[in-house]
């Protein structure tokens, strides 16, 4: 993947020198020009094309902003209440990431979203152990996770 930017970058420079114009516009174009390029070359380079990554990491972003979002509401509403009526839980969320990094920021974007926190890894780094601040039932908790957060870094991840 970093061969294909050097290549679109290398590409951009080229085009500015041909054009003799350094302007804002005249690189996007040029970086656009090399980003076509790049993309047409793709079967005769090394890895997947290098914005796929990127666009599956924004994703990313945007599915954990939400998430946030959704959560802070939520703790809102338990801080706002006149009567406090949570179940908090412990409880075991089987994972099926298998890379370090992978877990890290699984456990990392658990513990950023407010309500959850990740509090321990089991020794094979298949069970994160969290703690919810209003826990449903395990099914629910477990399917959120997994369908929001977990599946989307697996796309991200380079498989």
């Amino acid at each position: 993947m970093a061969v294909q930017f050097l290549i679109n970058l290398s590409l951009t420079l080229l085009w500015c020198l041909i054009t003799m114009s350094f302007s804002f516009g005249n690189i996007v174009l040029g970086f656009l020009f090399g980003l076509f390029a790049v993309f047409v070359m793709r079967p005769f380079l090394p890895g997947r094309f290098y914005l796929r990554p990127l666009v599956k990491s924004i994703r990313l972003c945007i599915i954990f902003i939400i998430e946030l979002v959704k959560a802070n509401v939520q703790v809102f509403k338990i801080v706002l209440s006149k009567e406090i009526d949570i179940s908090p839980a412990f409880f075991a969320y089987p994972t099926e990431l298998t890379k370090d990094w992978e877990i890290s920021l699984l456990s990392q974007m658990i513990t950023l979203t407010p309500g959850t926190v990740v509090v321990a890894v089991s020794n094979d780094r298949k069970t994160l152990y969290i703690h919810a601040i209003n826990f449903s039932n395990l099914e629910d908790e477990i399917e959120g996770i997994r369908s929001s957060f977990e599946a989307a870094i697996k796309e991200v991840g380079i498989r």
